[in-house]
């Protein structure tokens, strides 16, 4: 269940950023806007423009139909052009509950103006697993000047190696903030994310046209965003306009619901 829930939400959350322009961070909304009701009202919104802001997110997490526990996103200012993304999941029932699972991840990050649009650049990543099977820990640096990634902690000996960086490389964490920055209806999404020792590609469609999704009392005129080269396993996020993180984020496996992340809080800090 561990690794299941882990990798679940961390491959839900992965990316190199598309050519598309952020905007300057802006302060975010203190309380969610109010959700379209329809799809007559929700059809007549005006996607805006994705901003780089400090908030704070709060999801359910479901396993195979079932709560396992809750989810914390964060992101943060530190100063200058630096911000800290945190990912908190918190095991509250069921097997994930007895086996008092607490996951925390954390990457720091730059942000640069390219002249083509605005770069996430990862510095460092953390991760601290503790459950009652045991801790785990492990670290990773990425040093832009000699273009190298390298992790440290409890890693797989064949991941130790520094791993070779490509502009725009970016941690598993920051995928999250990619889609929600590129995501316009129909676009293809192409992310290089380099973590934990190697370097994998993640391959995503926009659709076309929104739709209503249904999450908690609330619904949400939203874009659906899909890994089009998972395999059997199939990894969507439904991203709305005016909201900073995605309100629902799902993988499924060989066609079943494995890792459901519902959106049930999330409010913008001063």
């Amino acid at each position: 269940m561990k690794t299941i829930l882990l990798t679940g939400i961390l491959l839900l959350a992965c990316a190199v950023p598309a050519t598309q322009a952020q905007q300057a961070p802006a302060t975010p909304n203190a309380t969610p806007p109010a959700a379209p009701a329809a799809a007559d009202n929700a059809a007549q919104d005006t996607p805006q423009p994705w901003t780089l802001a400090p908030f704070t997110a709060t999801y359910e997490a479901w396993y195979k139909g079932k709560r396992a526990g809750d989810a914390t996103l964060q992101v943060v200012h530190r100063e200058g052009n630096q911000w800290r993304l945190d990912l908190e999941i918190r095991g509250e029932r069921g097997v994930a509950s007895l086996l008092r699972l607490n996951i925390q991840q954390s990457t720091v990050f730059d942000v640069t103006d390219t002249g083509a649009g605005i770069l996430l650049r990862p510095l460092s990543q953390s991760t601290v697993r503790k459950a009652v099977f045991g801790d785990k820990q492990q670290t990773g640096s990425y040093d832009w000047r000699s273009n190298t990634a390298q992790w440290e902690g409890k890693v797989d000996k064949d991941r130790r190696a520094p791993v070779p960086l490509k502009a725009g490389d970016m941690s598993s964490l920051l995928l999250d903030l990619a889609i929600m920055r590129d995501a316009k209806p129909g676009a293809a999404l192409d992310y290089r994310v380099v973590d934990n020792g190697r370097a994998r590609q993640y391959q995503y469609a926009v659709a076309p046209q929104t739709e209503i999704v249904q999450v908690g009392e609330l619904s949400y005129d939203a874009m659906r965003v899909a890994r089009t080269n998972g395999g059997d396993r199939e990894q969507i996020f439904w991203v709305a306009s005016g909201v900073p993180t995605p309100v629902r984020m799902l993988q499924r496996d060989d066609g079943e619901d494995a890792i459901d992340l519902r959106l049930i809080d999330y409010q913008g800090v001063q």
